[in-house]
């Protein structure tokens, strides 16, 4: 039996679906990422796996129990689903310490535990004006985890989080599998935010789900442009009117379009399944440098670690194999 399993579940506003019938199902610990432009429907169907909203439709069931929705119980929620909105707030005017203990269903020793995955100890004597806005987010995360979930479902975690907060919120979010035993679910406008941690991702557009697989899946093999853009830089090539780039693609690709992240072509020595092209310009990224390079009309991004190319340069693409 599937630890959480969605029958058709789907939602409505004014005749129109916000979710269509949805189905699928997530194993203990398995860990999900839902990702998806803004208003695809992975908020909604988030707060209804929890609970929070009632399906018009569908079944969702949690270690073999429907979940009911807020029409069919007195109080909104599942005592053993944990949700964490984007838009989380604390009360005021309260000790974190305190705040915290009011939610507090484990012993003193699990709970300090749980402070100290979410790197909160040292806030526990403030009040919430005296906090920022990653300081916040992980006290509410820890509330959360107090009241002993078996499920955890984030809801845009790293919005509006700067890179040093983002940092942090994502090894809380890992350790609370590993050292938790916690499953969780988490929404995210950007997909690549959650490729090293999730077990497999969701793609979401217009209420439906559209493709789902493994992070490397879906990256190197997206179906869609949809899915490609939102997983990082691509290189988009129609053969039909880019046909010297069948060379280099092969001509199994003969009549259609390819896509292609910028870490799999190269620069390389000119032969039979090269196209040449003329460097345009080179970024530099820290960790590596993107050079474009205008091919039979069409610019093409290459990844690189070294700077070794100038705009002007006459140069060699080939295909790399990775993925």
């Amino acid at each position: 039996m599937a630890f959480l399993a969605l029958d058709q579940v789907h939602k409505l506003q004014e005749e129109r679906f916000i979710v269509k019938p949805t189905s699928f199902s997530q194993d203990r610990l398995e860990r999900i990422a839902i990702a998806g432009e803004t208003g695809s429907g992975k908020s909604t169907l988030l707060k209804m796996i929890g609970g929070l909203i009632q399906p018009d439709g569908g079944i969702i069931y949690f270690e073999g129990n429907k979940v009911a929705g807020p029409l069919e119980q007195l109080l909104p929620g599942h005592a053993k689903i944990a949700y964490l909105s984007q838009h989380f707030e604390l009360r005021n005017n309260y000790k974190m310490e305190d705040l915290l203990e009011m939610s507090n269903l484990l012993n003193t020793e699990f709970a300090e535990t749980i402070f100290s995955i979410c790197q909160i100890n040292h806030l526990l004597k403030r009040k919430s004006d005296q906090l920022s806005g990653g300081e916040k987010q992980r006290i509410a995360l820890a509330k959360c985890l107090i009241a002993a979930p078996s499920l955890l479902l984030l809801d845009e975690p790293f919005s509006n989080l700067d890179r040093v907060h983002k940092d942090i919120i994502k090894s809380v979010i890992e350790d609370i599998g590993t050292q938790l035993h916690i499953t969780c679910i988490l929404v995210s406008h950007d997909a690549t935010d959650t490729l090293s941690w999730a077990d497999r991702m969701i793609m979401m557009k217009d209420g439906a789900i559209i493709q789902q697989g493994t992070p490397k899946q879906l990256y190197y093999h997206p179906l869609t442009e949809y899915t490609a853009a939102l997983m990082g830089e691509y290189n988009l090539i129609d053969t039909n009117l880019y046909p010297d780039f069948i060379s280099l693609l092969g001509e199994s690709v003969k009549g259609k379009k390819a896509m292609l992240r910028p870490e799999q072509l190269l620069i390389v020595k000119e032969n039979e399944r090269t196209v040449t092209g003329i460097v345009e310009q080179v970024l530099f990224y820290g960790s590596h440098y993107m050079i474009h390079v205008i091919a039979s009309g069409l610019t093409i991004k290459i990844r690189t670690s070294n700077y070794l190319y100038n705009p002007g340069d006459i140069v060699h693409i080939g295909l790399s194999y990775i993925g």
